[in-house]
């Protein structure tokens, strides 16, 4: 099946927001609402992409940067259209679009419990830092 990847825009936030929810491993939170993903489209202008088999959303990522570090967030790939390579070309404009931003790293957050998560991210190139521990502040 042939797919177009274009770059995402707020108006692709229903479908995109409903891929997420129906997609195992992706937590959602107040950070994903329209007003915020808004945000962060205009933050990070040419850095979340769609893909598409026709008029049906196929899949949908975001990245985004700090100035030196990316971080890719929410790849979900409905599963119709898994097991394609979707999710790699997918993952690949994101680094892509890194590379061309001059960033050289990116990092991913996923579920300790996301067993077939982290088996697709190692097969993409990712790897564990056994050295690092994520943590957390809410701030509201």
């Amino acid at each position: 099946m042939d797919y177009e990847i274009r770059l995402m825009t707020i108006d692709d936030y229903d479908e995109v927001y409903a891929l997420w929810q129906s997609s195992e491993g992706i937590g959602l939170s107040a950070a994903d609402e329209r007003e915020s993903i808004a945000r962060f489209l205009e933050h990070n202008p040419g850095l979340a992409f769609v893909a598409r088999a026709g008029a049906e959303l196929a899949g949908a990522v975001m990245v985004g940067n700090d100035g030196r570090r990316g971080y890719l967030h929410h790849l979900a790939v409905s599963p119709r259209h898994q097991r394609r390579g979707l999710g790699r070309a997918l993952v690949e404009r994101c680094l892509s679009a890194l590379g061309e931003r001059s960033i050289h790293k990116c990092h991913i957050f996923v579920y300790a419990g996301n067993q077939s998560g982290k088996a697709f991210w190692e097969k993409s190139g990712f790897y564990t830092r056994p050295d690092l521990v994520i943590m957390s502040h809410d701030i509201v």
